[in-house]
């Protein structure tokens, strides 16, 4: 199908005419006593240390669901910022270890907004604090330290962009095993940080579980996240996901990470009404297995020395233009942690419905720009629209109790 072909009366211009994004601010925050050591095994009590040289949410296997919230910082100071880093610290420390909120007397607000019950599970909670290009400009004196990559997300070729819901000082990634543990975290960490940040745009996913085996699907349907590297290989994640100081990178990046978030909405009515055989040569894998078109299971490596000419997957597949499997190629890989996104239907009573793509890389340039190029005005762009994200800096871990997320950028 032709890009504007229309479809039952449907056209992608008029489909996308209207469609609104939203961001949505909410506030509230406090500390919490933690509960007792013990053995859990049940989701509410699963919890992940906070403290370690790169921040959870990573190489985190991911939760049900997330909360990505871009975030404009209104401090007046670098002091003032260094504050704001130190409250989301001991605020998210608190979150992700879980226990009873203290009780701050009958006279006073609540310490905690009581939305979770009186103990405030762990329910495998990561915050990943990711800082934007805009934090380094003139105002905190920061110019000199930004991550020699880190700029403001570009227009490639087929993205609609709205800058409304792109970009941000800040980016916090809240995931958990239910809605109501993300959205909890969200209301802490913003009441403890309110006058010091503004939230800019937000968007809620969550991420499918296999069906039957295998990756979860996206929401036309197919496999997500087949060919990502494997997180238990530590070398291959320095090579990969972990930034190093050094050369033309400030000394405060190691441990890490370039952070991109992309919001592509799907144009599912026009998806749902072609042919499943065109869907699977778009993307160049079987539907129902997730197989490559020249193989039979899910992770079986395309094999395009046996195709060369694109007979069996096209040349303009999806799967063939993100990975070539060339050398070349294999330095490129990116680091995928995407997730469905349900935003109900646009102004048109079209629905509003995507991907939040999530990706961590070492390098910008050299992996997920490159592979981006390579993707333009592949055929699955008549099915998709790329309108808000941006690029970010997962900032190094927290080593200790003592130490707090951007302690080396504000030193």
């Amino acid at each position: 199908m032709k890009r504007g072909t229309e479809v039952h009366g449907l056209s992608r211009r008029n489909l996308l005419g209207g469609a609104a994004a939203g961001a949505v601010a909410v506030a509230a925050g406090s500390a919490l006593v933690p509960r007792s050591a013990g053995a859990a095994t049940d989701t509410a009590s699963h919890r992940y240390a906070f403290e370690g040289v790169h921040q959870r949410g990573i190489l985190t296997p991911p939760q049900a669901q997330a909360s990505y919230v871009a975030l404009d910082v209104t401090a007046s100071s670098k002091a003032e910022l260094a504050d704001l880093f130190r409250t989301i610290t001991s605020t998210a420390r608190a979150l992700t270890t879980g226990g009873t909120p203290p009780d701050s007397g009958l006279a006073t607000p609540p310490s905690d907004s009581g939305m979770l019950g009186p103990v405030v599970p762990a329910d495998g909670l990561t915050v990943t604090t990711s800082v934007g290009a805009s934090l380094f400009d003139d105002r905190f004196g920061l110019a000199a330290d930004k991550p020699a990559r880190l700029r403001r997300m570009e227009d490639f070729p087929n993205d609609d962009l709205d800058r409304a819901v792109c970009d941000g000082d800040l980016l916090l990634q809240i995931c958990g095993h239910h809605q109501d543990t993300t959205l909890h975290a969200l209301r802490e960490i913003t009441r403890a940080t309110r006058g010091a940040m503004q939230v800019r745009w937000r968007r809620d996913g969550f991420h499918s579980p296999p069906r039957p085996a295998g990756s979860s699907r996206n929401l036309m349907g197919f496999r997500d996240g087949t060919a990502n590297p494997t997180t238990a290989d530590a070398s291959l994640m320095d090579q990969l996901v972990w930034t190093r100081s050094g050369g033309d990178e400030p000394d405060w990046v190691d441990g890490g990470s370039y952070h991109v978030v992309r919001q592509i909405r799907m144009l599912v009515e026009f998806w749902d009404r072609i042919s499943i055989r065109e869907q699977e040569n778009i993307f160049g894998r079987r539907r129902d297995s997730g197989a490559p078109l020249t193989g039979s299971k899910e992770h079986d490596v395309p094999d395009y020395a046996a195709d060369p000419s694109g007979e069996v997957i096209q040349m303009d597949a999806h799967i063939r233009l993100a990975n070539p499997h060339t050398a070349q190629a294999k330095k490129q890989q990116i680091l995928r942690r995407g997730y469905n996104y349900d935003g109900g239907t646009d102004a048109n009573g079209n629905l509003d419905m995507g991907l939040i793509f999530t990706c961590f890389n070492a390098d910008l340039e050299k992996q997920f720009v490159a592979i981006q190029k390579r993707l333009a005005d592949e055929p699955l762009v008549d099915y998709v629209s790329p309108f808000g994200g941006g690029y970010f800096f997962a900032l190094p871990g927290v080593r200790d109790h003592q130490d707090w997320l951007g302690r080396r950028l504000l030193a």
